[in-house]
């Protein structure tokens, strides 16, 4: 596992309720000059399996003990599944996408380190 420098978890957000699930429209954060888009394209607890998956960098192993950064979950939130990336997984070509998700989380990163 230490040869590799990321890992793909699956996380479940054990934290929120079935209540918060949301199979609607809405603009992400509510924020009007975004586009209202469906429930598949958000990445909250609002999803219906309540399942997450992030990509965070591993940055060694201790035994058993994996230590990584950039996962963006909770203390305590319940990892269904990890792997490492394999680098031939990742999506081929181009990633495209709208300009509002980078303008909403050009700071993710630093604002989650600060929680």
């Amino acid at each position: 596992m230490e040869e590799f420098s990321h890992l793909q978890v699956t996380w479940f957000f054990n934290f929120g309720s079935p209540e918060d699930v949301a199979l609607h429209t809405r603009s992400p954060r509510d924020n009007p000059d975004w586009p209202a888009t469906g429930t598949f394209v958000h990445h909250n607890h609002r999803r219906p399996a309540r399942l997450a998956t992030s990509f965070p960098r591993l940055l060694r192993v201790d035994g058993r003990n994996l230590h990584v950064i950039d996962l963006d979950a909770d203390d305590g939130t319940l990892v269904v599944d990890l792997v490492a990336v394999f680098e031939e997984f990742l999506p081929h070509g181009v990633v495209t996408q709208p300009a509002w998700p980078s303008e909403m989380l050009k700071d993710y990163w630093r604002d989650a380190a600060e929680r």
